[in-house]
């Protein structure tokens, strides 16, 4: 196997965190010798053990002490070279004699990007970057977002009918997407830390905006559910954001959107948001700047006239340009995933 192959299987590894690791990032390692798989692991949680050392852990319990001599580590992140809640990474692969350590991207963080290579080539570590560094830096974008800008990687959510409508006519019942679609809305739920809603929606809807799937929950909290509203008063006491087993983990919040989710990241380590809101919330957000991502499920319907739109309002800009757009399909439904060109 090449080290893009093994990498692969390293990303394999980061995938797991996604969503559960904030304020770090979500990170894959694999540890290889001789060819052979030695042992893998993933960042499961802040203040838990880092992806190397989770490697490391699972090797030496299979293989035993000095195993990984002459071993070469692949990790989709730049280790740590800074000891924090955690030792530095870097410091235990040169203790475990390890000879070479491949990464994917350089740590987005600016005082610490490059700092590893050179401690592991002071050490006699031969180091090789930016193997398959395009994937590993999709799943670092949140991360990188925040280290960049303070600001959460956000993510628009839609279902819609065809001609861009997210309620049915009077009497039709609440579902436009499918109970596929609304199962990947589950898995989605489970990348971010947080979801952002209006309060319009609270009031129309009382949604749980929860992860309902215990699989899916199983090592993470529910994400933090964010109301926005400049009248909180009118918030509905008996809405499930406010009486369900999780309402310490609704926020109530007024004012800047931009703060709000720079509040979110600073104060309670979100990485990514995601919206679920009606057309005004969401097109105020593509009018701030603050989307980096949509995903919106079409179903083949048509709701016309009387239904309510996806984007509403007068803030909206002109034009919103996509790009990385990859379609599946959902039962019925067709579900794009794309950026939003900044």
């Amino acid at each position: 196997m090449t080290d893009e192959d093994w990498m692969a299987l390293a990303l394999d590894e980061a995938r797991k965190g996604v969503g559960r690791t904030g304020p770090n990032p979500p990170v894959g390692a694999v540890l290889v010798k001789d060819g052979k798989f030695l042992g893998g692991g993933w960042h499961r949680r802040a203040g838990q053990p880092h992806a190397e050392v989770e490697a490391m852990t699972m090797a030496e319990a299979l293989h035993g002490k000095g195993c990984l001599a002459g071993a070469t580590a692949y990790v989709t992140l730049e280790p740590c070279s800074t000891t924090g809640k955690t030792p530095a990474c870097t410091d235990g692969l040169v203790r475990a004699g390890v000879s070479r350590v491949v990464y994917g991207c350089a740590d987005p963080n600016p005082a610490h990007a490059g700092a590893a290579e050179a401690i592991l080539k002071k050490s006699g570590i031969e180091v090789r970057a930016e193997v398959l560094e395009k994937a590993c830096m999709e799943i670092l974008r949140p991360f990188a977002k925040v280290q960049r800008t303070g600001l959460p990687w956000v993510i628009w959510k839609c279902a819609m009918s065809l001609d861009g409508r997210i309620t049915r006519p009077e009497g039709e019942g609440q579902w436009l997407s499918g109970a596929e679609s609304r199962a990947d809305v589950q898995r989605l739920r489970a990348e971010v830390d947080a979801i952002l809603t209006s309060g319009e929606t609270v009031r129309r809807d009382h949604p749980a905006l929860t992860i309902r799937v215990p699989e899916l929950l199983e090592g993470r909290n529910q994400p933090w559910r964010v109301v926005l509203t400049d009248r909180p008063e009118s918030m509905p006491g008996d809405a499930p954001l406010f009486t369900d087993t999780w309402k310490d983990r609704t926020l109530i919040r007024s004012g800047s959107y931009e703060e709000t989710l720079r509040e979110l990241a600073r104060e309670r380590g979100v990485l990514s948001v995601m919206i679920e809101a009606g057309g005004n919330l969401s097109a105020a957000m593509f009018a701030a700047g603050l989307v980096d991502e949509v995903v919106i499920y079409y179903a083949p319907i048509l709701c016309g006239g009387g239904t309510l739109p996806a984007l509403a309002g007068e803030s909206f800009p002109q034009t919103t340009d996509l790009h990385e757009m990859t379609w599946e399909r959902f039962g019925a439904d067709q579900r794009l995933r794309a950026l939003v060109a900044k």
